[in-house]
C-alpha cells in the first residue's frame, strides 16, 4: 500500500509533459518576437553615451529655440498643462513646460511628460545639455530609460543640430516651476517592446540650406510638425499612408482620428493657401470647428512664410486615397487597420 506522501507516477508524467509544453511555448514566443521586432526588447535600448558639450546661449539661439518650442516642435502640447474646456486648449498660466501626467486614458500605464524647467528638485536643472538633446532626438531619458514613443522622437531626429542646440538653450532659460510628478511606469509587456524604438544618432544633421525651395523647407517643417497625420501600427509608420490620416487620438479633447491632409479628394484637395492659413490660425474650416488636439496655440506662433512652406510641401505629396470623417460612427478601415468614421468606405 503506497504511503500517503508518495507521488502518483501518472501525475508526475503529466507535470513533466506540461513543463515541456510551456517551455516550447516560451521558446516559440521568444523566436516570434525576435523574428518580428528583433531581440532588442530583451536587452537595454540602444543608446549612445552622452558628452559634456554645452550649447552657447546666444540671443539668436534663444529666439530660434522659443520659436521651435512654443511653435513648430510643439513641446508645450504635452509638457504644459492645458485648459481643455476652451477651444484651442490654451496653456495654464505659469505652467510653461512644467510637465504633467498625460491625460490619455488608453495609455499602457502612467505616462508622464517631464518637467523641463530648470527647477533643481522637480525639473531638468541637473540634466546635461547633451542628455536633453539625446532625449529629444533619440528617445533616451537622462536616467537612460526608454521614453514612451508618444513623444515623436523618430520625427524629431530630423531636426538639425543647430535647431536642437537652440531648443536646449531656450529650455534652459525658462522660469523654473516646482511641479512634483510621479515617474513614468509603462505596463508589461509594452515596457519591453518600446526598447526597440530608440536609435542612436551619431552623424551630423543639417536643415534646409539658404537655397532651399519653399517645398523643401516645408518638408523639414512638416515631418516635425505634422507627424500625427501619418498613421502607425506596431511596426511603425504605415507605408503608403504618409500624411493620409488615421491616427486615433483620445483624451480630454474628445475622441478623434487625424485627417488626411494630402491633395486627394478624400483629403484637402479643396484647400488653397489662404484657407490653409486660416485653418491653422483659427481652428475652423469655414464654419466647422476642429478638435482642440490640433495644436492651435503652437501653430499660431508660426510665421506665414513657414505655414505657406508647409502647404507647398503638402501639395507635392502623392495623393493618398483614405477617407476619414469624424462626424460618422467608427467602422473598421482595411487601410490603416483602425476604426474611424468612414473607415468602411476605404
Amino acid at each position: 500500500m503506497p504511503s500517503r506522501y508518495s507521488v502518483n507516477p501518472s501525475l508526475g508524467v503529466r507535470v513533466k509533459k506540461l513543463g515541456k509544453i510551456l517551455l516550447a511555448i516560451c521558446l516559440l514566443l521568444a523566436a516570434a518576437i525576435t523574428f518580428t521586432i528583433g531581440g532588442r526588447p530583451f536587452h537595454r535600448p540602444r543608446a549612445r553615451a552622452t558628452t559634456n558639450r554645452q550649447f552657447e546661449r546666444t540671443p539668436e539661439r534663444l529666439a530660434r529655440g522659443r520659436y521651435l518650442v512654443v511653435g513648430l516642435v510643439g513641446c508645450e502640447t504635452c509638457h504644459t498643462p492645458k485648459d481643455w474646456n476652451t477651444h484651442g486648449a490654451p496653456n495654464l498660466p505659469g505652467m510653461e513646460l512644467a510637465g504633467q501626467l498625460l491625460p490619455v486614458p488608453s495609455l499602457p500605464g502612467t505616462v508622464v511628460a517631464s518637467n523641463l524647467t530648470p527647477d533643481p528638485e522637480t525639473g531638468a536643472r541637473r540634466w546635461s545639455d547633451d542628455e536633453i538633446a539625446r532625449a529629444i532626438r533619440e528617445g533616451i531619458a537622462h536616467d537612460r530609460h526608454t521614453i514612451f514613443p508618444m513623444m515623436p522622437y523618430n520625427a524629431y531626429r530630423t531636426l538639425s543640430d543647430e535647431d536642437v542646440a537652440s531648443i536646449v538653450a531656450y529650455v534652459r532659460s525658462v522660469a523654473p516651476v516646482r511641479n512634483p510628478l510621479p515617474p513614468t511606469r509603462v505596463d508589461f509587456p509594452v515596457n519591453y517592446l518600446i526598447r526597440s524604438v530608440p536609435q542612436p544618432l551619431t552623424t551630423p544633421v543639417s536643415g534646409p540650406g539658404p537655397q532651399a525651395t519653399p517645398a523643401e523647407r516645408g518638408r523639414y517643417l512638416a515631418v516635425v510638425g505634422c507627424d500625427c497625420h501619418s498613421p502607425e501600427d506596431q511596426k511603425g509608420p504605415i507605408r503608403g499612408l504618409e500624411f493620409g490620416g488615421g491616427q486615433h487620438l483620445k483624451g480630454p479633447w474628445g475622441e478623434v482620428t487625424s485627417a488626411n491632409i494630402t491633395s486627394d479628394h478624400s483629403g484637402i484637395d479643396y484647400y488653397d493657401e489662404a484657407l490653409f492659413l486660416q485653418v491653422m490660425r483659427s481652428g475652423y474650416v469655414k464654419a466647422r470647428k476642429l478638435s482642440s488636439i490640433l495644436p492651435l496655440g503652437e501653430f499660431a506662433n508660426l510665421t506665414d512664410d513657414d505655414l505657406k512652406a508647409i502647404f507647398a510641401y503638402l501639395r507635392t505629396l502623392p495623393p493618398v486615397k483614405h477617407r476619414v470623417d469624424n462626424s460618422l460612427p467608427p467602422t473598421y478601415c482595411k487601410l490603416c487597420r483602425q476604426k474611424h468614421g468612414a473607415g468602411d468606405q476605404n
